[in-house]
C-alpha cells in the first residue's frame, strides 16, 4: 500500500536486536554508584483544550515544503506547525555546554549505508522522505557517520565527499542540524553492523605489509577494525602519522563544508577506535570471538604497542614487566573468576604489577584521544560546533570487584578506581562532549548471573562529568521502540544525582536508529510523544499535560509519514 511508510522505505539499514529481560537479583555492592535523586512528582493541573496547546518548534511544514504541493487532508498539520514559535532555547540546546533544566534535544542516527560505496546517497527517495517524517516528529536532527574508508577511499589526499554533499543539503533543507561523525574505524562485526565499510585501500595496503598497525591480542591474532594507537604518532602511512591522516581528513571535511558549520553542521563526534568509540576493540564479535558476556581481552601485544610497554617499565624501574602484556587473563568469553588475573581475591588486577599495567594501558588510551581532540578542537575552532567522543557502556561484569570487560576495553575502573574521572576530565580540558551509551538500559533486564549493572554505571558517568563539569550527552545500545525503554530514557537524561544542585541535564540524546522499525505504526506513535516529553523536560508543565500535548502531535504528524511515503511512490 502507498500508505505504508515501512513498505515503502524498504530496506534502511539498522535491524532490530532485541534484548532479553530477567529477573534481578542481589549482587556483590559498588563503590561508585551514586544514588538518584527522586524526580519531582506529577503536579496536578487543569488540561488544556488541544487547540490551546502550545507545541514543537516549527520544521519546514509541509504547506511550505519544496517537495511538492500538499494534500488537502494535511491542512490541519500544516496550520498546527505554521503557527508554532521557534523555540528560544534552541541554541543553546543545541551548542552543548551543560543544559539546565530546557529540555533536551533529540537526534536520531541514520542508516550506516547511508552514502554508498560509489559515494552517492542510498535510497534517495526514502531517506528524502524519512528525513521530513523525522522533522515533523519535531526531533532536532540527525547523527551521520562520515567514513574514512568511503571519502578517501583510492588514495592519500583524494576526497570524495559527493553523497555527503548532497545528504548535507537535505538535511539543511528539512531544517535539521547534523552531528557529523568522523569514522575512522572499519564499519562490520559489531553490534548492529548491518554492512560493511572497510578501511581505505591503501591504509589496508600498509596494514597487510605491517600488521602490528593492527591490534594484537596474546594469541596472535589481529583486529583490523581501528588502527593500534601504538603507531599514532609514526610515518607508517605513505609518510603520514595516523594522527595526521585523522587530521587532514577532519580538515578537508570543514573545507568542504564551511558554509554548513555552525548552522546545518553542529556538532562533530570524533572517533577514536572500533565502532567510533575511544576504547580498545577487546570484545570483537567478528567470526565469533567475543560473545556476550565476556570479559574480552587486553589488546596490546603489537610490536608498537609493546614498544611503549617496555618504556614505561624501564621509566618505573621495573623492566621485566615489559616485555608482555598479562597472560593469565583468560580468553574472550571467560567470566572474572575464571582467571587468576581477574578474580576477585589475590587477582593480578589489584597487584602492583596490576596497577602499573592497567595504568600504562588506559593512559595510552586517554593520550590517544588528547592527541586527535588537539587537532580536532584546532581545526573546527572559530567556525561554531561542538566537539563530542563516545565513550562504550560496559555494564556487564560491573558488580564484580575487577570490572573486566572495562579494563580489557581499556577503562581503569574498579571497585576500589573511578575509571571514569580521568576520561571526562581530559574531554574537560579540551572542551569537549562526553557521549555515552546504554542510557536506556535498566538492571533487571540484563543477565543477573553476569552481574550487568548498567543503571549503576550510568550514573557513575553522569557523576564524574559533573565533578569534571563537562557536558554529557546519550545514546540508546540497542534498538528500543517500547515505553518502557523511553521511560528510562527520560529519567536518567534528567541526571537526578546527588550534587546536581544546578539541575543539569544531558545536552542531547541521539536515538538509535532511522530504520523501517521506526516507522511502524506503534513504534512511531511511541517515538513521537517520546521525542515531544523529551523536549518539554524542565518546562514545569506538569506531567498530564505533556502526555496529553504528546497524543496530540501523535495525532498531527500520522498524516505527515502518510504524506512521505506517497511522495515516495
Amino acid at each position: 500500500m502507498a500508505l505504508n511508510l515501512t513498505h515503502q522505505i524498504g530496506a534502511l539499514a539498522g535491524p532490530s536486536i532485541s534484548t532479553t529481560d530477567t529477573n534481578s537479583s542481589s549482587v556483590e555492592s559498588v563503590s561508585a554508584s551514586p544514588k538518584w535523586r527522586s524526580s519531582t512528582p506529577s503536579l496536578t493541573c487543569k488540561i488544556q483544550r488541544p487547540d490551546a496547546i502550545d507545541g514543537l518548534s516549527p520544521p519546514l511544514s509541509p504547506c511550505r515544503s519544496p517537495l511538492g504541493s500538499t494534500r488537502p487532508d494535511l491542512s490541519v498539520a500544516c496550520q498546527a506547525f505554521a503557527t508554532e514559535m521557534e523555540s528560544p532555547v534552541r541554541e543553546h540546546q543545541v551548542r552543548g555546554a551543560q543544559n539546565k533544566g530546557t529540555g533536551v534535544p533529540v537526534y536520531v542516527m541514520m542508516p550506516l549505508d547511508s552514502v554508498t560505496m560509489n559515494n552517492s546517497v542510498n535510497r534517495k527517495k526514502a531517506m528524502n522522505a524519512s528525513l521530513q517524517a523525522l522533522k515533523s516528529a519535531g526531533v532536532e536532527g540527525v547523527m551521520m557517520d562520515v567514513w574514512w574508508g568511503l571519502v578517501e577511499r583510492e588514495a592519500p589526499g583524494a576526497y570524495n565527499w559527493g553523497g555527503y554533499a548532497e545528504l548535507l543539503e537535505m538535511a539543511k533543507k528539512h531544517g535539521l542540524k547534523v552531528q557529523a561523525v568522523m569514522s575512522f574505524h572499519k564499519c562490520g562485526g559489531n553490534v548492529g553492523d548491518s554492512v560493511t565499510i572497510p578501511l581505505p585501500k591503501w591504509v589496508v595496503e600498509e596494514v597487510d605489509k605491517d600488521p602490528d598497525l593492527a591490534y594484537t591480542d596474546q594469541w596472535g591474532r589481529r583486529n583490523c577494525e581501528y588502527l593500534s594507537l601504538g603507531a599514532d604518532t609514526l610515518p607508517v602511512l605513505k609518510g603520514r602519522t595516523p594522527v595526521q591522516c585523522y587530521a587532514d581528513f577532519m580538515r578537508a571535511f570543514r573545507d568542504n563544508f564551511k558554509h554548513l558549520l555552525g548552522d546545518t553542521i553542529v556538532e562533530i563526534q570524533v572517533g577514536m577506535g572500533p565502532a567510533g568509540e575511544l576504547r580498545y576493540p577487546s570484545y570483537p564479535e567478528q567470526n565469533g570471538t567475543w560473545r556476550f558476556p565476556g570479559i574480552g581481552a587486553f589488546q596490546c601485544f603489537d610490536k608498537y604497542m609493546l614498544s611503549g610497554l617496555k618504556a614505561a617499565a624501564e621509566a618505573a624501574g621495573k623492566p621485566e614487566w615489559g616485555s608482555t602484556g598479562p597472560t593469565d587473563a583468560g580468553e574472550y568469553n571467560k567470566w572474572p573468576e575464571d582467571t587468576p588475573f581477574f578474580r576477585k581475591d589475590g587477582g593480578g588486577w589489584n597487584s602492583t604489577y596490576g596497577e602499573f599495567f592497567l595504568s600504562w594501558y588506559s593512559q595510552m588510551l586517554l593520550d590517544h584521544g588528547e592527541r586527535i581532540l588537539t587537532s580536532a578542537k584546532s581545526i573546527f575552532e572559530n567556525h561554531s560546533v561542538k566537539i563530542s567522543v563516545k565513550i562504550a557502556g560496559i555494564h556487564w561484569h560491573y558488580g564484580t570487584r575487577s570490572h573486566a570487560p572495562e579494563l580489557t576495553a581499556g577503562y581503569y575502573n574498579t571497585r576500589f578506581r573511578d575509571g571514569y574521572i580521568p576520561i571526562a576530565q581530559m574531554l574537560a580540558r579540551k572542551g569537549a562532549i562526553f557521549n555515552f551509551t546504554c542510557i536506556e538500559m535498566r538492571d533487571h533486564e540484563q543477565p543477573q548471573e553476569a552481574q550487568c549493572l548498567p543503571e549503576k554505571l550510568v550514573r557513575q558517568v553522569a557523576m564524574a562529568t559533573l565533578k569534571a563539569n563537562v557536558p554529557l550527552a546519550g545514546e540508546n545500545a540497542l534498538p528500543r521502540y517500547d515505553d518502557y525503554a523511553h521511560k528510562q530514557i527520560l529519567e536518567a537524561s534528567s541526571l537526578n544525582i546527588e550534587g546536581n544542585t544546578e539541575g543539569n541535564q544531558m545536552c542531547a540524546f541521539t536515538y538509535l536508529r532511522m530504520n523501517p522499525h521506526l516507522f511502524q505504526p506503534d513504534n512511531w506513535r511511541h517515538f513521537v510523544a517520546f521525542v515531544k516529553k523529551m523536549k518539554e523536560k524542565g518546562s514545569h508543565k506538569c506531567q498530564e499535560q505533556v502526555e496529553r500535548e504528546a497524543e496530540h502531535f501523535v495525532h498531527v504528524t500520522t498524516p505527515l509519514v502518510q504524506e512521505a511515503a506517497v511522495l515516495m511512490r
